[in-house]
């Protein structure tokens, strides 16, 4: 029995594909264009089970599609800027770039053992000067017009790295990698204006049909698109007055407080000589900011002894508190409270003992105290006075014609979506192509000296920014005056890095950002895959980035990605040691009791839930060995076909390992009944009937429905067909020359098909059948739709609404004859007895029912 030997034959091909550059990609305006793309990886040192599931679904699209006859385009780089190389430099006492390199080329190595039809001529890293020195041309195009600006704004700093923190590294009010309390501060930043796009970037998600729907609706909210008024409450006994912005006018009447975000220019005033009021501010910046933070966060504030005058009320004022709830960066970092129908401000009102009016009846017209939880749905209007018996859309229409009446707030939209500060005060990332000259101000750099590249002798031993205590890397001369000055030490936010890399690789070596010729070619991207967890900001930035080229001239694209994938986890068990430590998968065996012990002290292991694979409770598994173990075919295998590709899948080893026999199988059926099919590019005879028919139309059918399935990324569907076709098959024993060619063309079209997701096996085997070409190079085979369509169908035969038999009749035969052919099966007759027929029901191709 022969075995198939897949460390020799994975080697074997991905020499070859290597040697005759099979994926190389050209632009071909005489070709149509697929551009495959997964989101590129950060190179952290090894590829993980996620990146072997992501990797393989875009590799078996990308060759797919190349054997449809596409022009396909498959490219890989490394997203390489960030600060986990900067904390390898500092902890490890080595330079960011040796880190990263070191990471990139162990990683490339364990892509390239996956066997994946990747264009690695086109491979690029947004940490090389090739790279992020065009980059830095697209900033100085988006500075000339008018889209990249300065200012001051509120930033997370961490006082011991002394660094700008994201939102998200700021827990329970402390730096993620220091510990330290972090602070507000208010620093110089470079900002993209983003929020000029809002309503093209949320209107264009129409457009996006390809998306999945939860991911444009994740982008809607993020977007935040909001209809309501901005009003001006006049600050009682002052010449000034407080602007909100509100959703809900027609709560107007239910006010009965005012409340402005810590950062607010009122809050600062004051902060200035109140302490109670300063402290309160210093509290808040300690506070996460990130909306989860806010909510789960108890409602707090002070009193700043100001009130405001009631628009609608005559006499009636409201307090003016400074709250733990309300963002500078949202509407204009004040708001009225209304209890009775917002939950964030019931609860402020309850701790502070402020008037809760319920100004929306409820549902079957309940108008009594609020004294559980505010009302937030629709109803009638009460105690309102003017508003009186309108519903909630026709108040708010009525309020805001009366305040623009009034000329003391107006209709107006509001979007959620904030200018995307890019100031990051770290080494390892993109300079910011700017000079700061005492003379002229901030300078850009002329084109011709980039890129603007990092220096290489820097040190790690002092917190901040090394770029700042370089001795001579800021220092340099101003591109107008020619005065001393100094290089812009902040360098750009690594999301801007992979907002146009999918630009960049359609001509990755060009002197340009991008070649407009090749862009206009290959985009927009086709087929885009990644992880849910970019669904917001990668994607959202990349959109705007697409506008700015627009804008710019470097393209002409609405939208970067036609198509979206994103696919679900990678899962497994976890394992906890007698001690309470997590244990990896590798440390874990069962005992001849089947209970899960330690492999060395032999001493029972907790085993936990399935949950997604991470380092930190070690229930990951090593691509590497797996592929040593059981072959990169395998793994592909296993991981298209456990489940639905954009749902979580747990890794097993029984699932490998299941793989693993199915590649076997596969080998010895075609090894071992190559000398009964038909020799290679022989003729179909002229007369193709019996078992042999049969098998063509299993083979169509199979072709036709694998096919659709890959289109529509069904993979795991596929898979299943082709399980049930390698059964059909292997009972198959050809008995003449029609029955050998039907066999040789089943175990041609079988080769295809599992060619994208086993590719070294079915070159292997299309090499055994006798072909001289790739299959890499072999167009896909096409399904005859007569052969695809049945001739008979099973008709189910009730009696009294229960199975008794089935019938093979031919397909709309007539229903007479149906009848007369079901009351002929013994088991029919049986369940009849001596009943009288009552009826007979016959659906045609469907069921008989016979009733009794």
């Amino acid at each position: 029995m022969s075995r198939y030997n897949a460390k020799e034959v994975e080697a074997k091909w991905q020499s070859t594909w290597e040697t005759k550059q099979t994926f190389k990609s050209e632009t071909d305006k005489s070709r149509p264009k697929y551009y495959v793309l997964e989101m590129f990886p950060y190179p952290s040192g090894n590829i993980h089970i996620g990146h072997v599931r992501n990797y393989t679904m875009g590799d078996v699209v990308a060759r797919f599609k190349r054997a449809r006859g596409f022009n396909v385009l498959h490219p890989m780089g490394w997203d390489a800027f960030g600060l986990p190389a900067e904390n390898a430099a500092r902890d490890k006492k080595i330079h960011p770039a040796e880190w990263t390199y070191a990471n990139i080329a162990n990683m490339r190595r364990e892509l390239k053992s996956m066997g994946l039809s990747l264009d690695w001529s086109k491979e690029l890293a947004t940490c090389h000067p090739g790279y992020y020195g065009k980059q830095q041309k697209l900033f100085l195009d988006f500075l000339d017009k008018g889209l990249v600006y300065r200012k001051e704004s509120w930033v997370n700093w961490d006082p011991v790295d002394m660094t700008v923190l994201a939102n998200e590294q700021v827990i329970d009010g402390r730096g993620w990698r220091s510990g330290a309390l972090v602070e507000k501060r208010k620093l110089n930043q470079w900002m993209f204006r983003i929020s000029d796009y809002s309503e093209e970037l949320l209107e264009s998600l129409k457009t996006l049909d390809r998306w999945p729907e939860r991911v444009r609706l994740m982008q809607e909210n993020w977007i935040g698109k909001s209809s309501g008024a901005r009003i001006n409450f006049k600050i009682t006994d002052r010449d000034d007055a407080l602007e909100i912005y509100t959703t809900r006018p027609d709560t107007l009447f239910g006010a009965s407080f005012m409340a402005v975000a810590a950062d607010h220019p009122l809050t600062q005033e004051l902060a200035k000589e109140n302490p109670a009021i300063a402290e309160f501010v210093a509290e808040c910046h300690r506070m996460g900011t990130s909306e989860e933070a806010i909510e789960k966060a108890e409602k707090k504030g002070v009193d700043t002894g100001l009130t405001t005058d009631h628009p609608f009320i005559p006499g009636k004022t409201l307090p003016i508190y400074v709250a733990n709830f309300v963002l500078m960066d949202y509407g204009t970092g004040a708001i009225f409270g209304c209890p009775g129908h917002d939950q964030r401000d019931y609860e402020f009102a309850t701790k502070y003992g402020l008037d809760i009016t319920r100004v929306v009846a409820g549902p079957d017209g309940e108008t009594g105290p609020l004294s559980n939880e505010p009302y937030i749905g629709p109803g009638e209007i009460i105690n309102s006075e003017f508003l009186n018996g309108l519903d909630v859309e026709a108040a708010k229409k009525a309020a805001i014609s009366k305040l623009s009446e009034d000329d003391i707030g107006s209709e107006t939209i509001n979007y959620r979506l904030r200018d995307w500060g890019i100031s990051r005060q770290r080494y390892w990332g993109c300079p910011i192509p700017v000079v700061h000259c005492p003379s002229c101000g901030t300078v850009p750099e002329k084109a011709e000296n980039l890129p603007v590249e990092l220096p290489e002798d820097v040190t790690f031993d002092k917190p901040g920014n090394p770029l700042d205590h370089h001795p001579t890397w800021k220092q340099t001369s101003c591109p107008s005056c020619g005065a001393d000055a100094t290089r812009e030490t902040d360098t750009m936010d690594t999301f801007v890095d992979s907002s146009w890399y999918f630009a960049r690789f359609c001509a990755p070596r060009d002197e340009d950002p991008v070649n407009r010729e090749d862009v206009d070619y290959w985009l927009p991207v086709d087929q885009y895959i990644g992880g849910i967890e970019h669904a917001i900001l990668h994607l959202l930035y990349s959109r705007f980035f697409t506008r700015a080229m627009t804008e710019t001239g470097a393209i002409d694209l609405a939208e970067p990605f036609a198509g979206l994938f994103t696919q679900g986890m990678v899962t497994h068990e976890t394992y906890r040691s007698a001690s309470g430590e997590w244990l990896f998968p590798q440390d874990v065996v069962t005992n001849d009791a089947g209970e899960f012990v330690h492999v060395e002290t032999g001493e029972k292991v907790t085993v936990g839930g399935v949950e997604k694979m991470s380092k930190s409770k070690k229930n990951v598994v090593d691509p590497a060995e797996i592929i040593d173990k059981f072959g990169a075919d395998a793994a592909r295998w296993f991981v298209l076909s456990d489940s639905p590709p954009d749902r979580d899948m747990e890794w097993t080893d029984a699932g490998a390992t299941g793989a693993w026999r199915f590649k076997q199988r596969l080998y010895r059926f075609v090894t071992e009944n190559l000398d009964k099919a038909a020799p290679v590019g022989s003729e179909a005879p002229s007369t193709i009937d019996g078992d042999a028919l049969t098998l063509r139309k299993e083979t169509h059918k199979t072709l036709s429905l694998v096919t659709d399935s890959i289109e529509k990324l069904h993979f795991n569907t596929a898979i299943a067909r082709i399980y049930e076709y390698m059964k059909a098959l292997a009972e198959f024993v050809p008995s003449d020359e029609g029955g050998a060619w039907a066999l040789r063309e089943a175990m041609e079209v079988m080769v295809s098909m599992v060619g994208p997701m086993m590719p070294h096996l079915a070159e292997e085997l299309w090499e055994i059948l006798g072909h001289s070409t790739l299959l890499a190079d072999t167009t896909w085979p096409t399904a005859i739709p007569e052969l695809t369509v049945d001739d008979t169908v099973t008709v189910a035969v009730q009696v009294k609404g229960k199975l008794r038999g089935t019938l093979e009749v031919a397909k709309d035969e007539d229903k007479d004859k149906v009848e007369a052919l079901a009351l002929e099966i013994e088991s029919v007759q049986r369940a009849i007895g001596d009943n009288q027929i009552r009826k007979v029901i016959v659906v045609p191709n469907r069921i008989v029912n016979i009733v009794i």
